[in-house]
């Protein structure tokens, strides 16, 4: 079986798995900011990028361990190569490539928004192509036909705010905290 680790650090949250050819994920942990963003309303892309640097070694070595897996027994590293926010991204990206280097393994860069549009995959196995995707992320909101592994026709999109942005602003106005206290409020309101 091959064994990737994958390192994501594309906005606020630091994350790494270690998926098996299989598709299985044997190992993953994530970790979250919302604490230190929560006083600016907001995701602040420095906070974010110097938490990842503190934060990201740590899950490397939980996920390694978890998966009773040495750095060696890896087959290829992969991380998010973009888009987000740069100062974010770049983290797991460095992070990848020193891994590679020091390792002998190839990195693969993987785009945030392919891997957004191939994930359903990875839950549904079975899932043919082609598909079309809602894909809300961030900064993105847009339709897409997904043709196959890197074959991906936008069908549609917003043209300003993303649908994550809009959220954010719209539970700021009404003086929510954010990221998730406007979605935790409506479903208040629906129970």
């Amino acid at each position: 079986m091959t064994l990737i680790l994958a390192l994501e650090s594309s906005c606020d949250d630091s994350a790494v798995a270690l998926v098996g050819s299989d598709r299985q994920i044997l190992a993953q942990a994530v970790v979250g900011q919302n604490d230190a963003h929560r006083p600016f309303g907001g995701v602040v892309p420095e906070i974010a990028a110097r938490a990842h640097v503190e934060i990201l070694p740590g899950l490397i070595r939980e996920v390694l361990a978890d998966a009773r897996v040495a750095l060696r027994d890896v087959d290829a590293i992969a991380a998010t190569a973009g888009p987000g926010l740069i100062g974010g991204v770049m983290i797991a990206l460095q992070a990848g490539k020193g891994l590679a280097l020091a390792t002998g393994k190839p990195l693969i860069a993987v785009n945030h928004l392919e891997g957004h549009a191939l994930s359903p995959r990875l839950v549904d196995p079975d899932l043919d192509f082609p598909y079309l995707l809602l894909l809300v992320s961030g900064g993105h909101c847009q339709f897409l036909a997904v043709k196959g592994v890197g074959q991906y026709q936008k069908l549609g999109g917003t043209v300003d705010d993303a649908l994550g942005e809009a959220f954010d602003k719209t539970a700021k106005m009404l003086g929510l905290t954010v990221p998730t206290s406007l979605l935790a409020r409506a479903e208040e309101v629906i129970e």
